[in-house]
């Protein structure tokens, strides 16, 4: 059963907290997390290069000149795109998708396969509260210099009525906080460290887990 040491906010041992087997204990396949994280990031892709056709541009419609008898080559329109000016012949488009299927049990299954390698390799660090008076962002750097993250970068996840210690978290460089509802798999593979609190962990395991 995956266990981690519970720490309090002051940086010592509490004991230790029993994770979710189904999310925390489950094997790897470096496939199917690859396949998840390419899905994740096309999904977020969004098209913003876009040309103009032939349709699009501005321009009269009239004939240039008339069809024969002038010695030049044959034109109907000033749009085309041969024309300087002329609408773009396959150029980007703004209506492209780039979206990747892959179903919600398999995006789960990698999203867990990548929590319990942190377990793994004591890269999750639990924490009884990140609860603070006030959102003074030196109050949060100086707990997080009491965790065992070593000054690497680091993925906090909180609960999401934790808006105090999300806004203390701003302006920490290598920390991002992210709220349980909204861990994924991209997030979590950009930052050696995940430090969650207890109550993020019970909505991880509560948001995430299917039987």
């Amino acid at each position: 059963m995956a266990k981690v040491t519970l720490y309090n906010q002051d940086g010592k041992s509490v004991g230790e907290m029993v994770l979710d087997p189904a999310l925390f204990e489950v094997k790897p396949n470096v496939s199917l997390i690859h396949e998840a994280l390419i899905a994740q990031k096309a999904n977020s892709r969004q098209a913003i290069a876009h040309t103009k056709d032939r349709s699009e541009v501005a321009g009269t419609g009239k004939k240039p000149w008339k069809q024969k008898g002038t010695g030049q080559a044959r034109h109907g329109s000033r749009r085309s795109p041969i024309w300087v000016g002329g609408g773009i012949t396959f150029g980007p488009r703004n209506d492209r998708n780039f979206s990747v299927k892959l179903n919600k049990a398999s995006k789960r299954k990698a999203l867990a396969m990548v929590l319990t390698d942190k377990v793994e390799n004591e890269k999750f660090v639990a924490v009884e509260t990140m609860s603070f008076p006030e959102a003074k962002t030196k109050n949060f750097a100086s707990v997080m210099k009491k965790l065992p993250v070593a000054g690497k970068k680091t993925l906090v996840v909180l609960e999401p009525s934790n808006t105090l210690a999300a806004r203390a978290a701003r302006n920490l460089p290598r920390v991002t906080t992210l709220p349980a509802h909204s861990l994924n798999i991209a997030d979590l593979l950009a930052h050696e460290f995940v430090v969650a609190s207890k109550d993020a962990i019970d909505a991880i395991t509560k948001t995430f887990k299917r039987a």
